[in-house]
């Protein structure tokens, strides 16, 4: 027991710096206090603040710098950080292509409604570029998979434009990730579906000008489709591939 108490100390102490960094409203590149003030101010050992501190940089909260001028510096996560954590959550996790879209259904043809009418013509434009990659059916399985993987990563831009939502938009992205990786991964491309890249294309080129005109009502019933529509083709594709896995 005193083994285990022990081994959860660093993690303890970690939680309690944490704690200083929210209190004291310390922000990226502000420095933490030395080895020695947090030895005296936590009644812990050196051995046990080194352990803290590692356990904040896996977090990706702190890194600690050397020479001179260096310490510990409270750091801000980077979105690949969080997301590779949050991944390692689900990784053996049974996510299945309904988990995802039910979220995506959820949240997606809201962002598309809040984006109506408030994307400027420079982004407009960016969008409107990606969609040639995925516009005409593709001629082999790896033109497939990439079609798949850019139809996605349109949705990731839509969700960097939530700006006034920071939480709505990582989960987006997050989610999206989640599904583009599940599609590699499982190699949920492979049954051919050619046209799927097109008809993406097709209604995002329409949400697109949904929201260049300020229609919130049709940008979100558009997304809405859209998402069905996808649903039901990555649906079919799973129950595709899972067949000819048994059947190898």
């Amino acid at each position: 027991m005193a083994g285990s108490a022990s081994r959860r100390l660093p993690y303890h102490v970690a939680d309690t710096i944490k704690g200083w960094i929210v209190e004291r409203q310390l922000m990226p590149g502000d420095r933490l206090p030395g080895e020695a003030e947090l030895m005296e101010t936590l009644g812990v050992s050196k051995g046990t603040i080194r352990e803290s501190t590692r356990v904040l940089e896996a977090q990706g909260l702190v890194v600690t710098r050397t020479g001179p001028g260096g310490g510990v510096f409270v750091c801000r996560m980077s979105e690949a950080k969080a997301t590779s954590l949050l991944s390692h959550y689900f990784y053996f996790q049974d996510i299945s292509i309904r988990d995802i879209y039910q979220i995506r259904l959820a949240l997606e043809p809201e962002l598309a409604a809040s984006l109506a009418g408030k994307v400027g013509a420079d982004d407009l434009a960016r969008l409107r570029e990606s969609l040639h990659t995925y516009a005409t059916p593709a001629p082999d399985m790896e033109t497939e998979r990439q079609q798949h993987i850019d139809s996605l990563h349109f949705h990731e831009m839509l969700a960097e434009l939530a700006g006034g939502n920071p939480l709505l938009s990582f989960i987006i992205r997050f989610t999206v990730q989640v599904l583009s990786d599940l599609t590699v991964y499982r190699r949920l491309y492979e049954p051919g579906d050619h046209q799927i890249g097109p008809t993406g294309c097709q209604y995002h080129a329409r949400l697109l000008d949904a929201i260049e005109a300020g229609d919130a009502d049709l940008a979100r019933e558009l997304m809405r489709e859209h998402m069905l529509s996808a649903q039901a083709v990555m649906n079919d594709n799973e129950a595709q591939v899972r067949r000819g896995f048994l059947t190898d």
